[in-house]
């Protein structure tokens, strides 16, 4: 009952943060600069005033701001995100094309991230000071403070250009892969550049942040009570200083698989991926306010829902948290 009742709160406040993100980016879209109708003419290569005020008045562009956003608001109530403008295809069934395209590379890039940065950086933890914790540090620091897209550019010319081991681009090869089986590990194939890129920066926060919380953990006094009845070190640094050492890993955990999608849009642009945030790329230039909201909206939802999973699997590792609550 209690997290019936936790959950039922977190839905009232997601909605009304969704709510006033919607709005939010409503008004800062339409504060950018450029005209979609102008745009849209320039494509049909039709620029004359009259063409322009038969696109404005089509999408409703003619109207007052107040107007065009009590549109917005109800339509997307009842969960119609609109025609983008360019295409003239409803939003919703562009974006949940792009969707599952997304959804595989962060999800690859997440889980590869979850993995590989804690067990680094436990291993560096349990070796303060080392050589291994040294050289792992620089090497965390260094992805860290390199941008994601010449990370990407940068492997693509390693292992595409000069190795030849990978496709530097797209999710599928040009020419179709014949069988499911095969079918399969070409896009594997095409994912391991853009998900190694978009999961480094983040195995380099697990890393310092792994190897920070169980130094400081390690010096509590239940691990120096644990350490006193001779129990073996690793039992210690399992059982009794990673255990407690996780709840700021799970808490950075749950935002990063949230706004993942803001990464994404990077890594899916350089290597070309069909995903939303390559879509939100294309949009962006085309001034196609429709498209845009429905990306941004999307991206709101999960990074609320990632954000109340968190809170769920904190309040399940900490009871603590449940109690403080």
């Amino acid at each position: 009952m209690p997290q019936l009742g936790f959950v039922l709160q977190w839905v009232v406040k997601a909605f009304a943060v969704v709510l006033a993100i919607t709005i939010l980016n409503f008004f800062l879209i339409r504060l950018a600069p450029g005209d979609p109708a102008v745009v849209m003419a320039g494509e049909a290569g039709a620029a004359d005033q009259q063409f322009l005020d038969q696109v404005r008045r089509d999408f409703g562009l003619d109207q007052p701001l107040a107007v065009q956003l009590a549109t917005y608001v109800k339509n997307v109530l009842t969960l119609d995100l609109g025609q983008s403008f360019r295409t003239g295809r409803p939003v919703t069934d562009m974006i949940f094309e792009r969707l599952p395209a997304t959804l595989l590379l962060t999800g690859t890039a997440y889980v590869f991230a979850l993995i590989v940065g804690p067990l680094l950086g436990a291993i560096a933890a349990m070796r303060p000071r080392s050589v291994f914790d040294s050289l792992l540090m620089v090497v965390a620091l260094v992805f860290y403070a390199t941008p994601i897209f010449w990370v990407g550019l940068l492997l693509i010319l390693v292992f595409s250009v000069q190795l030849g081991w990978l496709p530097p681009f797209g999710m599928q090869s040009m020419i179709p892969v014949k069988g499911a089986v095969a079918g399969t590990l070409d896009v594997i194939k095409h994912l391991i550049l853009p998900a190694v890129t978009l999961g480094l920066f983040y195995i380099a926060v697990y890393v310092r942040l792994t190897r920070a919380s169980m130094l400081e953990t390690a010096t509590l006094d239940y691990v120096k009570t644990a350490r006193a009845k001779g129990l073996p070190e690793w039992r210690v640094a399992t059982a009794h200083i990673l255990r407690t050492a996780l709840i700021p890993i799970i808490t950075f955990a749950g935002l990063q698989a949230g706004h993942l999608v803001g990464g994404a849009i990077v890594v899916e642009t350089v290597f070309a991926w069909p995903g939303i945030g390559r879509l939100a790329f294309d949009a962006l230039f085309q001034r196609d306010y429709n498209l845009l909201l429905g990306v941004f909206l999307i991206s709101a939802l999960m990074v609320v829902f990632f954000n109340m999973v968190t809170d769920l699997v904190l309040r399940i590792a900490d009871p603590r948290i449940a109690g403080r609550a």
